[in-house]
């Protein structure tokens, strides 16, 4: 009888020894793949991330060198345009719609693109000999389909047959509509204001002299 225990005593034992190496066995497997999957994931989503970094940094730089190049062309078929006094060059360069916005040198506010060319085609039979010059011209990409180019101006012209002189500074704002560039605004204003419309809170002492 005792001989029996012992022999039941020992088959126990050694039936919980290999119960436990097998746990052992199959837990240790199994924590390796996902550590190293774990790892292998997060090498791919860094090289991704530097991957796609790279190139969309190359595209920005790619497309605003391009389209800075469409937005500077348009501009500079408006400047011929007012050089030539011609009317389809200038309102060509503007976005045709309802919408649009000239705020003018003088103070007054062209409201659409109809306007615009109607006040063209009444001024410009009286105006002669257009000089317009461009100074420190400035482009600044908004993205792929916008722009906003600064600059300040000068330009003489004979109307009806008196010599005029005005200077300023001009914003215009570009967007491409349809593939072409437009100017959807503009905003032009002297460089030196009278000082009986500035407040006096606005009012220098040295009021600003215009570049010659």
């Amino acid at each position: 009888m005792l001989q029996r225990l012992i022999v039941m005593i020992a088959l126990i034992s050694a039936f919980a020894a290999l119960c436990a190496g097998q746990n052992s066995n199959s837990s240790a497997p199994s924590s390796r793949p996902r550590t190293q999957t774990s790892s292998t994931q997060t090498q791919g989503n860094a090289n991704t991330q530097t991957n796609d970094a790279g190139t969309q940094g190359r595209g920005r730089r790619n497309t605003n060198d391009a389209t800075s190049k469409g937005v500077v062309d348009a501009f500079d078929s408006l400047i011929a345009g007012i050089e030539k006094t011609n009317v389809e060059l200038v309102t060509n360069v503007y976005w045709n719609s309802p919408q649009l916005i000239l705020f003018n040198n003088n103070g007054t506010v062209t409201r659409g693109w109809e306007q615009l060319r109607k006040n063209r085609e009444s001024s410009y039979p009286n105006i002669k000999d257009v000089k317009l010059t461009v100074r420190d011209r400035r482009v600044l990409m908004l993205g792929r389909d916008a722009a906003l180019v600064t600059c300040l101006w000068t330009q003489t012209q004979t109307y009806k047959g008196t010599p005029e002189t005005a200077s300023g500074r001009m914003t215009l704002v570009f967007q491409r509509i349809n593939g072409l560039w437009k100017a959807v605004h503009l905003h032009t204003s002297p460089d030196a204001p009278d000082p009986s419309r500035l407040p006096a809170s606005e009012q220098t002492t040295e009021q600003p002299k215009p570049k010659s």
